[in-house]
């Protein structure tokens, strides 16, 4: 079982239009330490103001980390490489591939491994946990200026969990700055004793017992992490048994749905147990492999009885679920092989009716105003190149897949 503990406040954002106001105000207000990683961090419009915030923290003397995917994130623009440096802002990349022919590095498995998780953390005491990069709604670097925000959630929480996660992202930047690999696990013993020591001075005992939110009233909720080691699997199952457990309703709003077969069972076995299931996917061609890789495993889900609506005034980057009004995740982990098997995700399941219902109303409207319900018949009779492509796409990721799983 999944253990959950109760939170203190824990507020559900849409969008950047929520998350980034109530991120800077969470930044200006910090005192010692702010822990941030992301897949990308973009230097546009709200990005911008993420990125001063960052600078008048450090300029006050507050510890600033930021982590960034060494994809995901293109390199440091000059103007902001300066005035970090001269804040004391501490700029590291996971997994950086290089320039030039060093580029070619990502063709190699265990480069495939992302940092895909959103998360920061201000004085160990707020987190801020979902799939909203530090980008801005209207803005994609691929295609410039958006006519449409994207979809997207994440979570503010205090308690248990910003320890969790402060614990977790302390790890993960000590480990990069050390060079850690999986086979260095002689680093641990080094690494509690850093720990022990208040995080090398950046915190005291008593921060650290506070942080712990021992005492606090609020809905439950737990932090998952999914990592390469011990955490192999954790969102997946933590998905698979709410599932499993479901008796009326299953939302799922997922950018990028490939699920594996296990998943794939489990969903259609709640249709067919007379459980309404319904996805909310992305509707808007972005990436070849991402969307029609997922065509071919339409077919099965539909036939069982699942309702899939696709998105498509804009770009859905969502990866939330409610399960029977009561359960809830909200997250950055996709339902696709890359997020599932790969990437550090992180997402916070909720154990709280009024949450759920909060962000089953959203979805709901999205579908309803936004969505467009798939139709089985026309699947099963789309186009033979589409079929094709799909037939491609899929093979291609399986391809990947066998790769990495041989190599890891």
């Amino acid at each position: 079982m999944l253990p959950l503990h109760k939170t203190g406040a824990l507020q559900l954002l849409q969008g950047g239009r929520e998350f980034f106001p109530a991120l800077v105000k969470a930044l200006d207000a910090a005192q010692t330490w702010i822990q941030l990683e992301t897949y990308i961090f973009d230097f546009h419009g709200a990005g911008a103001e993420v990125a001063e915030a960052l600078v008048r923290a450090a300029g006050r003397g507050v510890t600033v980390q930021v982590l960034v995917d060494g994809i995901g994130t293109s390199p440091l623009p000059p103007q902001w490489r300066e005035k970090f440096a001269e804040a004391k802002v501490d700029w590291c990349v996971y997994s950086p591939l290089g320039s030039g022919l060093n580029g070619l590095r990502l063709l190699l498995p265990e480069r495939w491994r992302r940092l895909h998780r959103k998360l920061c953390v201000v004085d160990q005491s707020t987190v801020f946990c979902g799939g909203i990069n530090v980008l801005d709604d209207f803005y994609d670097p691929n295609y410039g200026e958006l006519q449409a925000p994207r979809v997207d959630f994440a979570v503010a929480a205090t308690g248990p969990l910003a320890a969790q996660a402060a614990d977790a992202m302390a790890l993960l930047w000590w480990r990069v700055q050390a060079g850690y690999s999986a086979r260095q696990r002689h680093m641990n013993a080094a690494w509690e004793e850093f720990k022990e020591a208040g995080y090398g001075g950046r915190t005291g005992t008593k921060s650290l017992v506070a942080a712990s939110g021992a005492g606090v009233a609020g809905p439950k909720a737990a932090l998952i992490l999914r990592d390469n080691l011990r955490n192999r699997s954790s969102i997946e199952r933590a998905y698979r048994r709410a599932i499993g457990k479901a008796h009326r309703e299953i939302i799922i709003a997922n950018a990028y749905f490939l699920p594996g077969g296990k998943l794939r069972r489990a969903l259609i076995g709640a249709a067919r147990r007379g459980v309404r299931v319904t996805l909310l996917l992305q509707g808007r061609y972005e990436y070849f492999m991402q969307y029609h890789a997922a065509r071919p495993v339409y077919g099965a889900l539909l036939d069982a009885g699942v309702e899939i609506h696709e998105y498509e005034a804009g770009f859905l980057h969502a990866k939330v679920a409610v399960v029977d009004g009561h359960w809830a995740t909200v997250g950055s982990s996709n339902l696709d092989p890359l997020s599932l098997l790969l990437a550090r995700e992180a997402n916070v399941v909720v154990e709280d009716k009024a949450f759920a219902e909060g962000l089953t109303g959203i979805l709901r409207e999205a579908m309803v105003s936004q969505g467009r319900r798939m139709d089985p018949a026309a699947h099963s009779h789309r186009p033979l190149g589409q079929r094709l492509r799909g037939w491609v796409a899929y093979a291609l990721v399986r391809l990947a897949l066998l790769v990495a799983r041989q190599r890891y």
